[in-house]
């Protein structure tokens, strides 16, 4: 690539809990911006094998995570993350106000693959 990309914000409509829109993607990375509305308890999740680094840019989200979702990643403003390759985990943000994520999906295969649930 020889030149430089730009996307510029645009407004999301999310009727959905979590809102994803996709920023720049190649066959081995993927840049997303995640929206978690208030109140939100996402479903059992994992990235397959790819690494996702995060960075919180506005508001705070929960990973839960570990045997049977007893384990808490809390996320603020400003915070980086990395969740590695295969990690079952949900988002939960127990807020009043959205929480907005970057997020960068390093690696192949899918983004992101539902599971019934952590390990017991």
């Amino acid at each position: 690539m020889d030149k430089i990309q730009v996307v510029r914000d645009e407004p999301v409509k999310h009727e959905a809990s979590i809102s994803r829109r996709s920023i720049f993607e190649t066959e081995a990375d993927r840049v997303d911006e995640i929206r978690l509305s208030a109140g939100l308890i996402g479903n059992w999740h994992h990235h397959g094998k790819r690494t996702m680094y995060g960075y919180v840019v506005s508001g705070n989200a929960t990973m839960e995570y570990g045997r049977k979702g007893s384990e808490r990643a809390i996320l603020s403003k400003g915070d980086f993350f990395l969740i590695p390759p295969g990690l079952v985990h949900r988002d939960v943000n127990p807020n009043k106000e959205d929480a907005l994520i970057l997020i960068f999906n390093i690696g192949q295969g899918p983004t992101s693959q539902e599971v019934s649930g952590p390990e017991a």
